[in-house]
């Protein structure tokens, strides 16, 4: 799982870029290795707070089309949203027969 996942992350996953732990992802999917990858930019816009004052990030239209060509890849699960991560993640421990554990955080 890559959560947060930023825009150059997810830039270097969709092209096939394994230069980091992160984007190892790129490779996990050659055998068949689920992941989740919960990218950054995907609202039109985001209140973000920089180290000095909030800002607003606008994403381009090339971030959103790397995210899109994220979630084609096999084994590969893009989440949009919390709700959308919290529910891949409650699949995969389904998937696993496992269930949360609050000890082991």
């Amino acid at each position: 799982m890559i959560a947060p996942a930023t825009s150059n992350t997810v830039a270097k996953c969709a092209f096939g870029i394994s230069d980091t732990l992160p984007t190892n992802l790129a490779q996990a999917g050659k055998q068949c290795v689920p992941s989740i990858v919960f990218a950054c930019d995907t609202a039109p816009s985001v209140i973000t707070q920089a180290p000095k004052e909030w800002v607003e990030v606008r994403p381009r239209a090339i971030e959103f089309e790397n995210v899109e060509r994220l979630a084609q890849f096999a084994h590969t699960t893009v989440a949009r949203s919390l709700d959308e991560l919290e529910a891949a993640l409650d699949q995969r421990l389904a998937d696993l027969k496992r269930a949360w554990n609050t000890s082991s955080f």
